[in-house]
């Protein structure tokens, strides 16, 4: 290609380029115990012997009667008692509703089957938030979480025990009644919902001591701050890239969780390859979604970015002598209001961000909305905790909130609370803070809530329960109304005790006696709609919950001052410090919320592709410095790679944090260390109890940018083992299966010089690709035929589509040893590749210590000659902008590409995989004898392999061991069971169920229908993802097919694949 750019998977593989040979050869050998079963030991004088080798030893049908005579367990489920006349049982019930956390929000549909949510996906007909991440994705099995507390409990000396809600609420009316002049407080995370507010304010009414106290573990009360400094309003400001030509982060994760989230959209929009294409330039620390994004990323420390920042402003302002800034400026000069700029940090750092875009009159910023999503403020809790020191907070009630987890200050809240009066926690479990209450007033999941969510101006959307309450819970809002009144009323369901076994305890749900009337904040919620916001929207109350997602003719003005000059010279003046520390939140676990949610702890991290752990991020030459040697931490086992890491301590702030594993990572600045928040629980459930290390003690009220750092060096025979994705496997043919190239090229030169045809070795020469073909020709126009279209320039990485698809098909979860083993079962999954434009041994290191810096394989002539010594001009402009330790990077979802040339097909000796007339491959589970046949032939590798049963077992205890559980399981899609081979599907049961609706309804299957059909496409919140009938021209799928950009991978084996890829755009010049 005429970037001859190197590609390459992890820093072991850079370094060690004889990598991917070795495991190639070592793939599929496996040591068997043959001698124990046939007494041949001359026949099995080899160390390993293939499986193949087995089957063919045993005999076929022998092996086959042994592998498909084990008998599989009937498994249990809950079905209704008394079916709900308006439900069909096989048809799926679906719901427009909004989901919010206190942490993610999101405007989603929710498919039930037969009262049970079985799957969320985006509602796109919100104009707002109307995409989804993986952790929206993985709420539905959240939902079904066994560790959630099942009904109101009270702490006794030997610790709960439960107790009626009337006993309860009579608890909390006797204290409310004697609080006299004490507070007061109810604890929260942002809430943002008008009717709960209003709720909140009666309750102040009724006690005037009462005080709302907001409080985010991710702090967002900086951004507050600054945002009422600059523009007079606690507001944060509403981005819209899609008419954005170039966009500047400092710091700031805007494709992550930045702003609350939900760019990923108008960012794809605006990336797309032309002469308007949006350049994305990156300042950070970590190597994050969003920079590993980006055309032009600049790797610092956080201070250094900070001051970075600064100069940006005076540049725009006055003048700068950075030459870094000078460079920003003079684009975001050139683009004036069609650029606009994001920042992270202090509350400096915002005024700086905001003040910036006042002076670019930046499009970006919504004029007229603004985000209503963050409300917390520091003030206020700092106030909290000295009057709660005081002893001067009666009773505390929290929500949403797990400030003993989460917040820095934890040790001083907890002394506190023993002066505190009446702690009452309305939470789902009994988490660190709830264990210190003296009352647990369980709440329900979203899914079972009423509520209302006003995220953006003008914008209203309404939670509805999807299913009856499953355990004996209480929203927060009926317990507000409850004790509104001067006694409690009773509660003729009201119980005393719980049976806490989720196979036996007696659910709310299938009781045929039991039918959930409205509650009273169903009342309350509806009669503010229609007193407050329904006569702006000119429709009733049960429209406006059909829609979930509602607007009215409501704006706000937000302009503000460009004077930010105070903050400048602050941040101008900071001190870098030797090492510095920058947390972050991960896509998975995010600020721990959902930390027992087991998706979402198996789902790797897009950048490490590591699962269920936290670590510290470090650059490789940092690395060497503390004494660790990659080349020590990388073991090639079994076929398999096998990645370990070093340990070191921690201190920042005075807090030290003992035994953080270390993952050696290309692009993080030199001299800093990022780690991620959300992990550490010790209350959180089985799943994520004493995973990672908990990172937010570290943090000093500043945000997540933390300086003077000490960090040891590496502890000496100890290692930690990591659990790594994609590094493992081998794949045929790894050059060029993900495609570059630069914006210059796509619009100046002829595609075949940047997107190289596909060609195959022939008698005559060099042949195109679909010349030449070995298969019987098969017309392939009548009917549908499915192609999955993705957009690498699209594809964040956010991995939405991975918990989406777990999700529709029952995909299992295996735990860290067997993900550390190569055996995840993920039908689809994000490959992360590095590149970069120059030869793989002129890294930084070998710029600045010449052949001593060479790796010990290098030794050729040719490897001394690139190792000369460079000028200090030189050598500055690599570190400016390093090769490898600053890599490009490119995220590509591979999964079955359904190949009409499938070479799985042809080897599997009992026709279990075959091929369908509409272009999907499919798999009959109970013809497969588990050869893995179609595993070894299979050159993309997405082949999954069941070692185990994965439900009903003690070994895998991921919400699939019980009743409650397995709840989420889509009916749909068959359960696959141990020794069976299982891929994508292409979600079939979708495809068919779409057709067979049209062919009933006597007319065409329209796109959207297919385009919605496979879960993976239908969550992508970029649109990279898009599915469809190639047959039919008007099709999305079909114009995308004709596109310059695109490719298939290893299209030159003949396998003509259904899933199609487009070059990956970079907007920037190329260096030579």
């Amino acid at each position: 290609m005429a970037s001859k750019k190197t590609y390459w998977r992890s820093i072991e593989e850079l370094n060690n380029p004889d990598l991917t040979k070795q495991l190639a050869s070592k793939e599929f050998p496996e040591e068997l115990p043959v001698e124990d079963l046939l007494g041949n030991s001359k026949a099995m004088e080899g160390t390993s012997t293939s499986r193949r080798d087995f089957l063919k030893l045993l005999g076929f049908s022998t092996a086959a009667v042994t592998l498909a005579a084990c008998e599989q367990p009937i498994i249990k489920s809950i079905p209704y008692v008394v079916k709900p006349e308006s439900i069909k049982p096989g048809v799926p019930t679906w719901y427009a509703s909004t989901y919010f956390d206190g942490y993610d929000y999101a405007n989603v549909l929710i498919k039930t089957r037969e009262g049970r949510p079985i799957r969320i996906t985006p509602n796109k007909s919100a104009k707002y938030y109307g995409t989804t991440n993986a952790r929206v994705q993985a709420a539905v099995l959240s939902l079904y979480d066994s560790d959630k507390v099942r009904g109101p409990l009270e702490k006794g000396e030997n610790g709960f025990k439960s107790l009626s809600w009337s006993s309860l609420d009579e608890q909390v009316l006797s204290k409310l009644k004697t609080v006299g002049g004490k507070k007061v407080v109810i604890l929260t995370s942002s809430l943002p919902s008008p009717t709960t507010k209003k709720l909140i304010e009666d309750f102040k009414a009724k006690y005037p001591t009462t005080e709302h106290v907001v409080y985010d573990a991710v702090d967002y009360s900086p951004a507050l701050d600054a945002a009422e400094s600059i523009y007079g309003q606690r507001v944060l400001p509403y981005y819209d890239l899609s008419k954005t030509e170039l966009v500047v982060g400092f710091n700031a994760d805007f494709l992550g969780d930045y702003n609350g989230g939900g760019m990923e959209k108008s960012y794809s929009q605006a990336r797309k390859p032309g002469n308007k294409m949006m350049r994305h330039i990156q300042v950070e620390t970590n190597l994050s979604l969003t920079g590993a994004n980006a055309d032009t990323r600049y790797p610092m420390k956080p201070t250094e970015v900070l001051k970075t920042l600064a100069e940006v402003y005076k540049g725009l302002t006055s003048s700068t002598s950075n030459e870094v800034a000078k460079a920003i400026v003079d684009e975001l000069k050139a683009k004036g209001s069609k650029a606009v700029v994001m920042a992270d940090g202090n509350k400096e750092a915002f005024e700086l961000c905001f003040a910036i875009n006042q002076i670019l009159s930046s499009v970006a910023v919504s004029k007229d909305k603004v985000n209503l999503l963050k409300e917390g403020n520091n003030t206020n809790f700092d106030q909290f905790l000295n009057d709660a020191k005081a002893g001067n907070v009666g009773v505390l009630f929290t929500f949403q909130a797990n400030p003993i987890y989460n917040h820095p200050k934890a040790n001083e809240l907890e002394a506190a609370f023993g002066k505190i009066g009446l702690k009452v926690a309305m939470s789902e479990k009994l988490d660190e803070t709830a264990r210190l209450m003296d009352l647990i007033a369980p709440v329900p999941h979203a899914l079972e809530s009423w509520n209302d969510i006003n995220p953006l101006t003008g914008v209203y959307s309404l939670q509805q329960p999807t299913i009856q309450r499953v355990f004996f819970t209480r929203q927060f809002q009926d317990s507000l109304l409850t004790w509104l009144k001067d006694s409690p009323e009773e509660n003729v369901d009201d119980i005393e005790s719980l049976n806490q076994d989720p196979n036996t305890v007696e659910l709310l749900m299938p009781k045929d006696s039991y039918q959930q009337p409205a509650t009273d904040f169903y009342k309350y919620l509806k009669d503010n709609w229609e007193a407050n916001i329904l006569p702006n929207m000119g429709y009733s109350f049960n429209q406006a919950l059909y829609n979930g997602y509602n607007e009215i003719n409501e704006t706000v003005s937000l302009n503000g001052s460009t004077d930010a000059s105070a903050a400048a010279d602050k941040l101008s003046n900071l001190t870098v410090s030797e090492w510095e520390l920058q947390l972050y939140t991960s896509n998975g676990v995010g600020d721990g919320t959902q930390a027992n949610n087991p998706w979402l702890q198996e789902l790797p991290d897009p950048i490490t592709r590591t699962s269920w752990d936290n670590f510290l991020t470090l650059n490789p030459l940092d690395a060497e410095k503390l004494g660790i040697k990659t080349e020590d931490n990388a073991n090639v086992k079994n076929g398999r790679f096998q990645f370990d890491g070093d340990y070191v301590s921690i201190t920042a702030n005075g807090v030290t944090i003992e035994e953080v594993p270390v993952f050696v990572q290309p692009g993080q600045a030199v001299g800093t260390i990022g780690l991620a928040v959300g992990y550490g629980r010790t209350k959180g459930g089985k799943v994520c109890n004493e995973l990672g290390v908990n990172a937010y003690p570290l943090m000093n009220g500043n945000g997540f940018s933390i300086g003077q750092v000490e960090i040891s060096q590496a502890i000496k025979g100890k290692k930690h083992e990591f659990a790594t994705m994609q590094m493992q496997n081998t794949l045929m043919g790894r050059y060029e299966i993900a495609r570059q190239a630069s914006l210059d090229d796509f619009l100046n030169k002829p595609a075949d010089e940047w997107n190289d045809p596909s060609v195959m070795p022939t008698w005559r020469g060099i042949s195109p690709e679909t010349e030449v073909d070995l298969w019987r020709g098969f017309d392939r126009s009548t009917g549908p035929h499915f192609n999955l279209s993705i957009d690498l320039n699209a594809c964040t990485g956010c991995g939405a589509c991975i918990v989406a698809c777990q999700a529709e098909n029952n995909t299992a979860v295996v735990g860290k040893q067997e993900m550390r083993m190569s055996r995840d079962m993920y039908w689809l999954r994000i490959d992360r590749y590095y590149s970069d434009t120059t030869n793989n041994l002129r890294t930084q290191k070998v710029a600045l210590e010449g052949e001593a810096g060479l790796p010990d394989y290098a030794t050729s002539d040719h490897a001394k000659a690139i190792a000369q010594p460079m000028t200090e001009a030189a050598q500055y402009k690599l570190l400016i902008k390093p090769a490898e330790e600053n890599p490009d990077v490119i995220f590509q979802p591979m999964l079955c590409q359904h190949c009409n040339h499938a070479p799985c097909e042809t080897v599997c000796p009992v026709a279990a995989t075959s091929h369908g007339r509409q272009g999907q491959n499919m798999m009959a589970y109970n013809r497969c004898v588990g050869t893995r046949y179609c595993a070894n032939n299979c050159p993309y590798k997405v082949r999954r392999f069941n070692w185990f049963e994965y439900a009903l077992n003690d070994k895998f205890d991921y919400h699939m061991n019980d009743d409650l559980g397995r709840m989420v399981l889509n009916p749909d899609v068959v359960v696959r069971s141990r020794g069976v081979m299982e891929k994508c599907s292409f979600c079939i049961q979708n495809t068919q169920a779409a057709i067979l609706k049209a062919k009933k309804e006597g007319r065409r299957v329209t796109d959207d229908e297919f385009k919605d059909s496979v879960a993976c496409a239908a969550a992508c919140p970029s649109d990279a993802m898009i599915f469809g009938d190639i047959n039919d021209k008007d099709s999305e799928v079909k114009e995308l097919s004709e596109d310059k950009r695109v490719y298939r991978v290893l299209e030159e084996l003949g396998t003509k694949p259904n899933v199609f890829y487009h070059v990956k755009i970079k907007n920037r010049i190329e260096q030579a």
